[in-house]
């Protein structure tokens, strides 16, 4: 799978929210408005910011479970995933907010076997109801050892996009972008329960950089 965003300081997401800070800050230039320039220019940075997509390097390793987003480790929970993986797994919850980048990154190498979008509601990101309740997309990644990892982006309470470029049947290649999620959100990565988890509730990780986990 080509990381589409490879080399593209900003995510192309970003292109209509920026024509719609800049048109309205030209004309007020333009009129002679300098507040109301000065106000959508600053609008425009905001939303710049928001959709900066910088490079990152991933750790190397074939056992490795990295983080698919920005953002502070808000659950680390042995539990049972009954709609996708349908066995015991280590659910690693990521809350990302605002400030935090939002591009996502694939936790590990293998094949996408499996994707699953459902709509739902915008509970806040960290309600344990957004778990199953709020809008997601799920991708199921198979490695070469027959492990599986699922990872699933979670919209939140501002959050109402869900953005994902891959297709089941694509090569997973682990730290490369596959999507993103529009103003705050969620990614939860299920690890196999004989995992090693690396990361603790409070921690911040960075999405295709820190360890979440390693396979046993």
């Amino acid at each position: 799978m080509a990381d589409r965003a490879q080399g593209i300081p900003i995510a192309r997401e970003s292109l209509p929210f920026l024509m719609g800070m800049a048109v309205p800050a030209a004309v007020a230039g333009v009129l002679g408005w300098r507040k109301t320039a000065w106000v959508f220019g600053a609008l425009g940075c905001g939303v710049g910011w928001f959709f900066r997509n910088p490079p990152r390097t991933p750790p190397q390793g074939d056992a490795l479970i990295l983080a698919s987003g920005d953002g502070q480790v808000v659950a680390v929970q042995e539990e049972f995933e009954p709609r996708f993986l349908k066995d015991r797994s280590v659910r690693i919850s990521v809350f990302l907010n605002i400030f935090d980048v939002h591009i996502n990154r694939l936790p590990c190498a293998g094949t996408i076997v499996d994707m699953a979008y459902q709509p739902g509601r915008f509970h806040n990101a960290r309600d344990p109801e957004a778990t199953t309740h709020n809008e997601q997309n799920a991708l199921m990644i198979e490695t070469p050892a027959r492990e599986k990892v699922l990872c699933v982006q979670i919209a939140g309470l501002i959050a109402r996009r869900i953005v994902c470029w891959v297709r089941p049947g694509d090569e997973a290649v682990m730290g490369e972008r596959f999507g993103l999620i529009q103003f705050g959100s969620r990614v939860d990565t299920y690890c196999p329960v004989e995992s090693r988890v690396r990361v603790r509730v409070g921690d911040r990780v960075k999405a295709g950089e820190s360890i979440l986990a390693e396979f046993a």
